[in-house]
């Protein structure tokens, strides 16, 4: 059935929205396309990739926000595949360990800790998880010790940047599907492991945010830290768009 949507007119919003708003969000505009009632879980996508284009959609700016709706038609028909669900958390769990968490540790100083994350192999089984959890943990106890310099305004600015929207949006995804323990470890190690080493280059900046004592210190915190960061969202971003892409198409059965 054609949808009566032209995507090439609609605007997304930021949020739910009651049945009667005119405003929608990506997983709202899913289901009017696949004439579903209006809903941000409609029943025709994937849980998975339903949580990360809520997360994306909900921690992006307007613009951004706009280059999720070519995603609309192929989110479509998505549900009712466990096997595909399970590749992709394996697959969002694979982009923050090796992808989203080597860039902020890099940031931090950090290199030799980021290029053994990002030599592990893809993540795609528990064995090949728990085989790279000491790795995982041992950034994650370097950058924290790295990290502990950093004042109050600083860790809370800095936390917000690790965590952008593209972070958000693959743990998300990761964490709505029902699958082994061992992967929902390794991505919260490296999510762990991502803010910290954030925090650990906040505190390096020279006449950053840990300076900061009184009431403005969460403002100068942003103030720094924003543009200090803002390349390297806008790279983890497209990184995690392209992730999206290849979530989506994914059909293939866990390996054994």
């Amino acid at each position: 059935m054609t949808s009566h949507i032209d995507l090439a007119t609609v605007t997304l919003d930021k949020g739910s929205h009651r049945p009667n708003d005119d405003a929608v969000c990506v997983m709202e505009l899913v289901a009017l396309f696949a004439h579903e009632p209006k809903t941000d879980h409609p029943t025709c996508t994937s849980p998975v990739l339903t949580a990360f284009a809520i997360a994306f959609n909900d921690g992006v700016d307007d613009a951004t926000r706009q280059r999720l709706v070519p995603f609309i038609p192929r989110l479509v028909g998505t549900a009712g595949d466990p096997e595909a669900d399970a590749v992709r958390a394996w697959m969002a769990t694979d982009w923050l360990v090796r992808t989203f968490t080597p860039v902020w540790l890099r940031k931090a100083g950090l290199v030799e800790e980021a290029d053994a994350i990002a030599a592990l192999p893809e993540l795609t089984t528990a064995a090949l998880a728990r085989a790279a959890q000491p790795i995982i943990d041992a950034a994650r106890a370097k950058a924290s010790a790295a990290g502990d310099a950093a004042g109050a305004a600083a860790r809370a600015a800095a936390r917000a940047a690790a965590g952008a929207a593209a972070g958000d949006a693959a743990r998300a995804a990761a964490w709505a599907a029902a699958w082994d323990a061992a992967g929902a470890a390794a991505w919260a190690a490296a999510w762990d492991a991502a803010g910290a080493a954030a925090r650990a280059a906040a505190s390096k900046t020279k006449g950053g945010p840990y300076e900061a004592k009184y009431r403005a210190a969460r403002k100068a915190a942003d103030d720094i830290l924003k543009p200090l960061y803002a390349e390297t969202i806008i790279e983890l971003r497209e990184s995690a768009l392209a992730l999206f892409s290849r979530m989506i198409d994914a059909r293939a059965s866990v390996p054994a």
